[in-house]
């Protein structure tokens, strides 16, 4: 089957799960012999087609309709969740043969677009619900609208146009990532069809890495003990909870590192990440690497290097790189957060903390760190958990299982 992929924006140099997701779905199912494909916008981008791991990517023009933008309003809005409005991406999607099957992976206008496409050309789509949509807290949601509180919207009757708030209720599937979500989804949408299909890891790709070159590389010490923490610089991802945690662990193991990787998706949080650093007097204590391009082997490396893998975020809808530290074979702490309890167990693959909490922070830490054993025991027991039930081409094929009851029945209603 032919599927197009919709996500908002999709560049390598500003990834995260929900990229990684798409990226891997897409080439499993290529692998398997269906046509997969990603439509989506020019957001921080700068080719309009190329081919990434296999899988072909096309992008085109948008606009946010709003009057009274800034440079830095329309710059915050690509990286995080602008309500953007595109033309000629609405065209492409009508206009691309041989297509069985649309899937979206944002709403708001551009879900709007997928679902008037697929409507005018009588095919079913389905949505993924990334997070961002029923489990998302007050304040983040807040900081997410800023950028547009003192502009006018001129885009309004667009997204009547294409049915902006009916997304959810056409879809032919609303899929979610984690339990959290799904439940609140089927209480939100209680006459629709709701799927719950996790997140997946690359195990092969991940079981293979160099710990030894990647410390080399960025000039950490072989005695160091590397607490990684791998994601977007982002306030929900509570980076600052982990350095307000390290003066703790570093009380009790003066070896400790913080490695925290990833882009940087809101300068004004990663400019208090830095001051907070400054202010706590941990420099040396703390490196910051920009994020790692997707099949990368340095990250694999940089899992491989670490001691442990930390998650502190605020709220997480499934948590991707928990399955990629477990398939590193990396013990593994994490925020007791929003999909994460739904798929790990404390004290026999993970530890849980609260991430409003810095000093229960620092005890997880602290607790690996200071056990191997209970490290080993984790870190062991992840990689089987993600063996034997998060592979890429188990969830893809998952995935294609509901693609076709879902084309099935959309013929047999015909």
């Amino acid at each position: 089957m032919k599927v197009i992929h919709t996500p908002r924006r999709f560049i390598a140099s500003e990834w995260g799960g929900t990229e990684t997701t798409i990226l891997q779905l897409s080439r499993s199912m290529n692998r398997m012999g269906h046509d997969a494909q990603i439509i989506t916008s020019m957001a921080l981008a700068t080719q309009r087609h190329e081919m990434m791991q296999g899988v072909p990517i096309h992008r085109y023009p948008y606009c946010y309709p709003f009057f009274g933008l800034s440079q830095e309003d329309l710059l915050n809005m690509d990286k995080k969740g602008g309500n953007l409005l595109s033309f000629s991406l609405f065209a492409k999607l009508l206009r691309e043969p041989g297509v069985d099957i649309m899937h979206a992976h944002t709403g708001k206008r551009l879900g709007g677009i997928v679902r008037t496409a697929a409507r005018m050309r009588r095919i079913p789509y389905v949505i993924t619900l990334h997070g961002g949509v029923f489990d998302v807290p007050k304040g983040e949601m807040q900081q997410m609208l800023a950028p547009i509180s003192n502009s006018f919207e001129w885009g309004k009757p667009f997204g009547a146009l294409f049915g902006s708030r009916r997304v959810l209720q056409d879809a032919a599937a609303v899929i979610c990532v984690g339990e959290n979500e799904s439940k609140a989804a089927q209480q939100a949408l209680p006459d629709q069809r709701i799927e719950c299909i996790p997140n997946g890891v690359d195990t092969e790709f991940f079981a293979q890495g160099d710990g030894a070159r990647f410390r080399k590389q960025h000039g950490i010490a072989d005695h160091k003990k590397i607490m990684l923490c791998l994601s977007r610089i982002d306030y929900q991802k509570n980076q600052i909870g982990l350095v307000e945690a390290l003066p703790a662990v570093l009380a009790e193991e003066p070896d400790a590192h913080l490695l925290i990787v990833g882009p940087v998706t809101v300068a004004s949080y990663a400019e208090k990440l830095k001051a907070r650093i400054q202010a706590l007097k941990l420099e040396s204590s703390v490196t910051i690497l920009a994020g790692i391009q997707p099949g990368e082997q340095m990250l694999a490396d940089a899992y491989h290097a670490a001691n442990l893998f930390c998650l502190p975020s605020l709220h997480e809808p499934f948590g991707i790189v928990i399955l990629e530290a477990w398939a590193s074979r990396c013990p593994v702490v994490a925020a007791h957060v929003g999909g994460i309890p739904s798929f790990t167990r404390h004290g026999e693959n993970i530890l849980h903390f609260n991430p409003e909490n810095k000093d229960d922070i620092a005890k997880s830490i602290l607790t690996l760190l200071s056990n191997p054993e209970l490290s080993q025991k984790l870190a062991v027991a992840g990689q089987q958990q993600a063996k034997q039930h998060y592979d890429w081409d188990a969830v893809a094929g998952t995935l294609l299982k509901l693609y076709s009851d879902i084309i099935e029945q959309k013929s047999s209603s015909r």
